[in-house]
């Protein structure tokens, strides 16, 4: 079984006489509109008739004092600035609560083993969170195999491994000059006695609006003062390797404008420059094609599943490289702007995966 949460959000008016505005339904609604270009269109595809349709539109209106839609004769219809506003509102607050929640739905999946008549154990993974991880365990859940999820940063996920807390630790170390220092990072964890799981290489960069209105091209924009900065949280992989990258280029972090304003994923720092919210921020550049954003590359980097090499003989593990070398997953990852995951699945010593380094 699979446990399922989605984030579902209401405004309510200030006084209070009236009933909140279902704001999920009315998003939907709205995006729909945004891609059909009409409200016709947008009802058809959401099984709902063009009266019901205008009817959430007209009592949003109301209730907002405000327009959502606008109207072009023969050209369909707009969205106004607040239908845009709320739908990146939305865009941002999923982005942000995703992980949370699939966190989440794991654990209870878990409790509900323990009291049903569940004969297998389920493998636990503890990784950052990333969207070639994302794809993978959308195909593991749909081939039936059982695996606990927890979302943590690199560090954190090699020292639950260590500690016995999961069979499997997500981590990822830049390719290049930067592969050392992150390595002597992590060296603590990665003994002769792991085994590392390949799973893809992925693109990081800048993520800016789209056209780069601002004229961004590179780390050293981040000190102006015109530059507003969003940051990946203390900690995680990403922003150790943005300091390492702005340490080398001589800028001080106090000296970037947001540089402490941090979200948990690639795609809620798309979503948070989509919103307008800053200029400039740091991730793979699959989250800046979601969010159709302009992106800078600056680094690649390998992402691995490390193990104890003694747990590659547990079924769950055999089951997971087994779909990870499949063709649904290596098709899957390679559609994902950025990644590529054609030696998916291979197993390597830790020596052999950083014997330069």
């Amino acid at each position: 079984m699979k446990v399922i949460l989605s984030p579902q959000w209401a405004i309510a008016p200030p006084n209070g006489n009236n009933d909140p505005v279902d704001a999920t339904l009315l998003i939907q609604l709205l995006s729909r509109i945004e891609t059909e270009g009409s409200i016709a269109a947008a009802g058809r595809i959401m099984n709902m008739s063009y009266r019901h349709a205008w009817g959430i539109l007209r009592d949003a209106e109301i209730f907002f004092g405000s327009k959502l839609i606008v109207k072009r004769p023969g050209k369909g219809t707009d969205l106004s600035e607040l239908a845009n506003v709320l739908i990146q509102a939305d865009r941002r607050f999923s982005a942000r609560l995703a992980p949370t929640l699939e966190s989440l739905a794991s654990e209870l999946e878990a409790e509900l083993r323990k009291v049903l008549p569940f004969k297998r154990e389920a493998i636990r993974l503890f990784a950052s969170h990333g969207f070639a991880v994302e794809t993978l365990l959308a195909l593991i859940k749909k081939e039936g195999a059982l695996i606990e999820v927890r979302y943590r940063n690199s560090s954190e996920a090699l020292a639950a491994l260590a500690n016995n807390e999961c069979q499997l630790a997500g981590f990822h170390v830049p390719i290049g000059e930067f592969e050392e220092p992150v390595l002597k990072q992590y060296q603590k964890w990665l003994t002769p006695d792991y085994a590392l799981i390949q799973v893809a290489t992925r693109r990081q960069g800048l993520f800016i609006a789209r056209g780069n209105p601002h004229g961004i091209n590179g780390l050293k924009d981040l000190a102006r003062k015109d530059i507003r900065f969003v940051n990946r949280q203390a900690g995680s992989g990403t922003r150790m390797l943005v300091e390492m990258m702005l340490q080398r280029c001589h800028i001080c972090p106090q000296d970037i404008h947001g540089f402490e304003t941090a979200e948990f994923t690639h795609a809620a720092v798309a979503a948070y420059i989509a919103s307008g919210m800053a200029e400039v921020g740091f991730g793979v550049e699959t989250a800046a094609q979601r969010f159709n954003l302009h992106f800078i590359p600056l680094a690649i980097e390998r992402y691995f599943f490390a193990t104890k090499a003694l747990n590659l003989d547990l079924a769950g593990i055999e089951q997971l490289i087994a779909l990870m070398k499949s063709d649904a997953f290596r098709q899957s990852a390679k559609a994902l702007e950025g990644y590529d995951a054609s030696e998916a699945g291979n197993v390597l010593t830790v020596h052999a995966a950083f014997n330069e380094a």
